[in-house]
């Protein structure tokens, strides 16, 4: 398994130096048949290069409200000009008679549009009908959840879902492995579905959800779909539990699949690397989050009857401390590795690509 490390701080306080020390030995330890190890900034770089492939293909986006519209007609100046499209989405034009429903349509649907209005009016023979988005106001699209810095991107042009990622900075370390694009159904599309958006009393979207690993190994279109003005993207962020103490071989936080994952002891362990040979098994302890105290409860865990399938396998939480001492070391010690996550100090974080 590839996994992703980062370093969330430096020494915060000397008198964690020592954990930090044995976490960094760990970290650098690696299991026989592990695949290289990739960062999160090669992570995001990845991104941002399958991001650029994409925008050299773009494709045209619908026509909303408050766009600026430049439509031109060839070797019919009288009737090329600028158009501000309205707020039910409509347009006046010159000497074609009511509102030219515009809103939801690409550019190259509505040059073929005005091209048959303007030969059923009269109006031109044989039209040839350009039209360019000089100012695109009704494209924003929300960016939340982990990501590096959450924004309103404002689209100016076709965009995808990597352009718009990588504009956010990338994932952080601790997203879990979807991302959801929640999207309004348009008039046109309502009435294709037969669902009337504008009157029914709850608001009509769809959910699209794209599973991050395969939108980053391939950068294929149908992972990396086009996004419009009023998408929501989000990426969910994962639990995350901590293997600590000196009977692991790679301490630290280990990102689960998806928040609320079940993960267990053992699942966890194996994510470390397993433990050391003077690893105490009988001797771990589950440190977690009591809401009514506001501490944690201490759980003992007795890893090595787990092993030998003596006792259940115990499921671990988001935000579950696992320590595993070794024969030199004191389980006492448990709570200064409690406090360490605390403060971040010197904890890396794990995550499957």
């Amino acid at each position: 398994m590839a996994l992703t490390v980062r370093w969330v701080s430096d020494w915060v306080r000397p008198v964690f130096f020592w954990l930090g020390a044995v976490l960094l030995l760990g970290c650098m330890q690696t299991a026989g048949g592990q695949e290289k190890t990739e960062t999160p900034q090669q992570t995001n770089q990845k991104i941002q290069e399958l991001a650029t492939l994409a925008s050299a293909h773009p494709v045209d986006m619908p026509i909303g409200a408050g766009d600026l519209l430049h439509i031109d007609v060839f070797d019919v100046p009288e009737l090329s000009r600028d158009v501000r499209v309205g707020d039910t989405g409509e347009i006046s034009y010159p000497l074609i008679p009511g509102r030219i429903d515009v809103a939801g349509l690409t550019s190259f649907a509505l040059e073929s549009k005005l091209e048959k209005l303007l030969i059923e009016n009269g109006l031109v023979a044989h039209p040839n009908v350009s039209v360019f988005v000089k100012e695109q106001t009704s494209a924003p699209i929300s960016v939340v959840g982990a990501v590096e810095h959450t924004m309103v991107y404002q689209v100016s042009r076709p965009t995808t879902l990597l352009e718009v990622l990588a504009a956010a900075g990338g994932v952080s370390d601790r997203a879990g492995d979807t991302v959801i694009i929640t999207r309004p159904i348009r008039d046109d599309e309502a009435k294709a579905q037969n669902i009337s958006a504008r009157t029914s009393r709850e608001p009509q979207e769809q959910k699209i959800t794209i599973l991050l690993r395969n939108l980053l190994e391939s950068g294929d279109s149908v992972y990396n779909i086009q996004v419009f003005g009023g998408d929501t993207i989000s990426v969910p962020p994962a639990g995350i539990v901590y293997v600590l103490g000196f009977g692991i071989a790679q301490p630290g936080g280990y990102v689960m699949e998806g928040h609320g994952e079940a993960i267990t002891v053992l699942k966890a362990v194996a994510l470390a690397h397993g433990t050391t040979s003077f690893a105490k098994l009988d001797d771990a302890t589950i440190l977690r989050s009591n809401p009514s105290t506001g501490q944690r409860d201490s759980i003992p865990v007795h890893l090595k009857e787990i092993q030998n399938h003596k006792s259940n396998d115990v499921q671990l939480e988001s935000n579950d401390i696992l320590y595993v001492p070794d024969s030199r070391g004191r389980k006492v010690l448990a709570r200064t590795a409690e406090a360490a996550v605390g403060i971040g100090t010197g904890i890396a974080i794990y995550r499957a690509p």
